[in-house]
């Protein structure tokens, strides 16, 4: 597990945020912070409002009420043209990795590059495309398709399209899903690689306890769209609570010990 971040900064707070669909309410007064440089991993079992909560913080998703704070602007009350120029701080891993599967790999990550700087030139742009994609391990990958890129590759360009725009703060919506221990352990690295180098601030989404015990530096569990535990992982596995307990035994992690 990464040590813990010594900044106080919080670079993100939300407090009191509530969302329902219909007569469903997935998120219930939730309330938490992000500080600067560190890696908050959010736990919680399917239906426990953890990427509602993130597609709420890019207003992808519109919360009912309640306060997000980015950077310190508050998104809930941003106009279009303020949301757009907020979103181009945060960088959003989908759990598909959302790749346009009609675009090769460099066309890809021109895209985001040419769509918010537009005063880049064409050797400018090039020289980006390629160290993102060093930077995620894949430079030979620069003129394939999606198609023809494995599940893990797939995500590591979504990544390197993620990053190539310098964003300040990163969301990863479980990602580790669908791959094998072998490759999901390589991205649970490589997210702690983009935390040292991009000197990001992220909040991980995930299920997976052995992406938590690799990348974060504080985790909170969610529960009935609340918190319910704040913690780091040793916290968590000496816990004495039924459901913490219970939700370590669920993912067949014992025994583990926090690095």
């Amino acid at each position: 597990m990464n040590p813990s971040v010594n900044n106080t900064e919080e670079i993100l707070v939300i407090q009191d945020l509530t969302k329902s669909f219909e007569t469903t309410a997935v998120l219930k007064g939730l309330t938490l912070s992000l500080k600067k440089g560190e890696n908050l991993v959010i736990l919680g079992k399917s239906g426990t409002g953890k990427s509602v909560l993130i597609k709420c913080i890019v207003r992808l998703l519109k919360a009912d009420s309640g306060s997000i704070k980015v950077l310190g602007e508050e998104i809930t009350a941003l106009n279009n043209e303020e949301l757009n120029k907020a979103r181009r701080k945060i960088g959003f891993l989908f759990q598909s990795g959302a790749l346009y599967d009609s675009m090769t790999v460099r066309e890809n990550l021109e895209f985001p590059l040419k769509r918010i700087f537009k005063n880049l030139s064409k050797q400018e742009i090039e020289e980006k495309v390629k160290n993102a994609l060093e930077n995620v391990g894949l430079p030979d990958s620069i003129d394939k398709m999606p198609s023809e890129l494995s599940g893990g590759m797939r995500k590591r360009i979504s990544l390197a399209r993620t990053i190539i725009v310098d964003p300040e703060i990163m969301l990863y919506d479980e990602p580790t899903t669908g791959l094998d221990p072998v490759t999901s352990h390589e991205i649970s690295l490589l997210i702690n690689e983009v935390q040292e180098k991009y000197k990001t601030s992220s909040i991980i989404i995930t299920h997976d306890i052995e992406c938590a015990k690799t990348v974060a530096n504080r985790i909170i569990m969610l529960q009935d769209g609340e918190v319910y535990k704040e913690g780091s992982l040793s916290d968590f596995e000496n816990s004495e609570d039924e459901l913490v307990k219970s939700y370590f035994r669920s993912q067949n992690i014992t025994n583990t010990k926090t690095i």
